[in-house]
């Protein structure tokens, strides 16, 4: 039986891929940010576009495009020591659902998903709330699924923000 008629997509790739999101998900709320960063090819990009109709990063303003290199700062500078911004630290819980894969390209081991995601960020004493749609472009390895490319359209991305994101949705 297939999950997914429009791509014909068995269900142990199906529960492959879902359980490889919801790791991540555990691994940005355990703040275990070295292994959420394995998650990623070494050329993998993590992408937050300004507008929801954005097809590209290049060249237009974003709230992330970030590749290996810059996440990788970004964890050094969220860890740091004297890393006052986050002296009274943050939590978050992400629930994802609603999982579709839209495509499969067996061939070359690559799987486009998209998900629905909520997360909330409990920071300085207040809770914010971010909802949105996850798309991820994943490649299959010998040690499991990576993420080639992970696009984050947030629901409210017009709206204004009380304060900087510190960490990735």
């Amino acid at each position: 039986m297939t999950v997914n008629a429009k791509v014909n997509v068995s269900k142990e790739a199906q529960l492959k891929v879902e359980q490889f999101l919801y790791h991540q998900s555990e691994c940005l709320d355990e703040r275990r940010w070295e292994e959420w960063l394995s998650l990623f090819t070494d050329d993998g990009i993590y992408w937050m576009p300004a507008s929801r109709d954005q097809v590209t990063a290049e060249g237009q303003p974003n709230i992330f495009f970030e590749d290996h290199y810059l996440m990788d700062m970004r964890i050094r500078r969220i860890e740091h020591p004297y890393a006052h911004s986050q002296s009274a630290g943050h939590r978050t819980s992400h629930v994802v659902s609603n999982v579709i894969i839209q495509t499969q390209d067996k061939k070359n081991k690559s799987i486009e998903v998209t998900s629905r995601f909520h997360m909330v960020e409990y920071r300085l004493d207040q809770q914010r709330y971010f909802g949105g749609k996850y798309t991820h472009k994943l490649l299959e390895t010998d040690v499991g699924y990576k993420i080639k490319q992970q696009r984050v359209d947030l629901a409210n991305v017009e709206g204004p923000f009380d304060f900087v994101m510190q960490v990735w949705l």
